[in-house]
């Protein structure tokens, strides 16, 4: 596993490219806004920024939390963007595409973080050769420890990838797959903080079970997962060998480990990501 790049050497690369960029966020929401707040914290000038959101009670309080401005009008907000980041429910993709197509060219980039829009659609509704990125992050990037999947559209190239890089990493960790895998991401990363909400719970109430304050054994329970998590980061060592290490001949981790695989742990969270999966290829025709 490639070891993380610095964070000076990241905020340098943020910071060049922000330096003179616009950015339009179409759907100024939860991961709307929390994009253009890690954004604006790293560099981009709030001038060059600009949110679109269906209401305008909405648009008033966003643009006052955000500091920037934020409307009702996507092809405005649209209009001049360096980056679009379309950033609505996957059924609206469409709607809002044909919306702003007249105001979209080739020199500028749309980002679309819609679960399960492939490219070739949204390039069906834009100008030819527009190029078109598309991405799925998930909800930990509200404290900058998101992980995002990226593919490209038939008109972006690589250099288009490293502009959604960097835009992403301002969140988390990001990684380039194939277009055909982007369900997967969805079903894994983009699900499954759900799934390890459930584990963390589970082993904050078996510490109360055991005889530790609810608050103390949420603590131990969420710094034990994080902790566990950063190790397979940082050593880039398999799962299975870092179990291993934990778990001494006789000692008491063996026979909590016997109990999860009676209790078909293991097969339930493959088989959660897989139904995750599988759900995703549906959301675009889900109203």
């Amino acid at each position: 596993m490639a070891k993380p790049k610095t964070v000076n050497s990241k905020l340098a690369g943020v910071q060049e490219l922000l330096r003179d960029k616009r950015v339009a966020v179409i759907g100024a929401g939860k991961i709307g806004s929390i994009l253009l707040q890690a954004l604006l914290r790293k560099g981009l000038k709030p001038e060059h920024a600009r949110g679109s959101v269906a209401h305008s009670d909405t648009a008033a309080s966003r643009s006052k939390s955000l500091g920037i401005a934020v409307g009702t009008d996507n092809r405005q907000a649209a209009r001049g963007a360096d980056i679009i980041l379309i950033c609505v429910k996957p059924p609206s993709v469409g709607a809002v595409l044909e919306e702003i197509a007249p105001e979209v060219t080739k020199k500028q980039l749309v980002i679309s973080v819609a679960a399960s829009v492939p490219t070739s659609y949204m390039q069906s509704r834009l100008a030819a050769g527009v190029p078109v990125v598309r991405a799925m992050p998930n909800t930990p990037c509200m404290v900058g420890s998101g992980m995002t999947g990226i593919c490209k559209g038939a008109s972006a190239d690589q250099s288009h990838l490293d502009i959604a890089r960097v835009l992403f990493e301002t969140v988390g960790r990001t990684v380039f797959v194939d277009e055909k895998h982007m369900d997967a991401v969805t079903g894994l990363s983009a699900s499954g903080p759900a799934f390890i909400y459930i584990i963390l719970e589970s082993l904050a109430e078996a510490g109360v079970k055991v005889g530790l304050p609810r608050d103390i054994a949420t603590l131990m329970a969420a710094q034990t997962t994080l902790g566990a998590s950063q190790v397979v980061l940082e050593t880039g060592d398999h799962p299975a060998l870092l179990k291993d290490a934990v778990t001494t001949p006789a000692g008491c981790t063996i026979d909590g480990i016997l109990e999860l695989e009676e209790g078909k742990l293991r097969v339930t969270l493959i088989k959660a990501v897989v139904k995750a999966a599988e759900r995703a290829k549906q959301l675009m025709f889900a109203e």
